[in-house]
């Protein structure tokens, strides 16, 4: 039989088209999972208006106590 005659292997055929459909694996790790999912400058600025909002907040919070024992 010739090549065009021959059936063609059903293994090899799979094989590259499942290399081609399935997508990347999942990172393994929390923390490669995480840092793939947001950039890491987000990371930061996410950390440092949180410990900024909680500073205000506290200011303020403090502002309203100190007014309060003047009257």
């Amino acid at each position: 039989m010739s090549q065009a005659q021959q059936p063609a292997d059903p293994t090899a055929t799979s094989s590259a088209t499942s290399s081609a459909t399935t997508p990347a694996p999942e990172p393994r790790t929390i923390r490669a999972r995480f840092e793939s999912k947001f950039p890491r400058g987000l990371i930061i600025r996410l950390i440092a208006y949180l410990f900024v909002g909680h500073l205000f907040a506290f200011f303020v919070y403090l502002l309203f106590v100190l007014g309060g024992q003047n009257q």
